[in-house]
């Protein structure tokens, strides 16, 4: 962890050398703020999902998460000081329907069940794949414009986010789908 830490300050002194004044860059920029945005929503997020849920495992997955999204955010603001820009979110419209979808998974799913644990990996999953989606688009942006440093520490984020949503899918398939296939329904 340390020489991950070491890395990403070594990065940050370096400024990126590519166009700044371009319509690409300021799409790209754009892009960074609502992912940066979407971050800070679900370092917020996390820990309701780990406590909605049942499986003990699926809590230490969600909170394990946590920790990882924290880091996150920290190598987006690293990403921001390479391009010389301030760290600004802009609101995701994506994630925050896909976090309003999440909490109405817990209102309309019962407490202990793994039915919910199952409509929480689905939603936790929609987060993931928009994240992957994101990051390897502005992985594929920042390499165009000779942006580097900055597509090398958002490749990480995105094998990172990739590593999550394969465990999620794991869980489901060894775990919370076996298990809610087996509970009834109460008449």
């Amino acid at each position: 962890m340390a020489n991950q830490t070491n890395a990403g300050s070594q990065q940050s002194t370096r400024r990126s050398t590519g166009n700044t004044d371009s319509k690409l860059h300021l799409f790209f920029m754009q892009q960074l703020q609502d992912v940066y945005w979407a971050e800070k929503k679900l370092v917020k997020t996390l820990p309701k999902l780990a406590e909605a849920a049942t499986s003990t495992r699926l809590k230490q997955a969600f909170n394990d998460h946590l920790e990882q999204t924290i880091h996150h955010v920290t190598r987006l603001e690293n990403i921001f000081n390479l391009l010389g820009e301030e760290p600004k979110g802009l609101k995701c419209a994506a994630m925050a329907g896909i976090v309003d979808e999440g909490a109405d998974i817990i209102d309309e799913t019962d407490e202990g069940s793994a039915q919910r644990d199952v409509g929480l990996i689905f939603a936790a999953q929609k987060a993931e794949h928009y994240e992957i989606a994101t990051y390897g688009g502005l992985v594929t942006l920042a390499r165009t414009m000779g942006h580097d440093d900055a597509a090398e520490l958002l490749d990480q984020t995105l094998a990172e986010e990739k590593v999550t949503d394969n465990l999620l899918t794991k869980i489901a398939e060894e775990d919370a789908n076996v298990k809610a296939n087996e509970e009834r329904i109460d008449n």
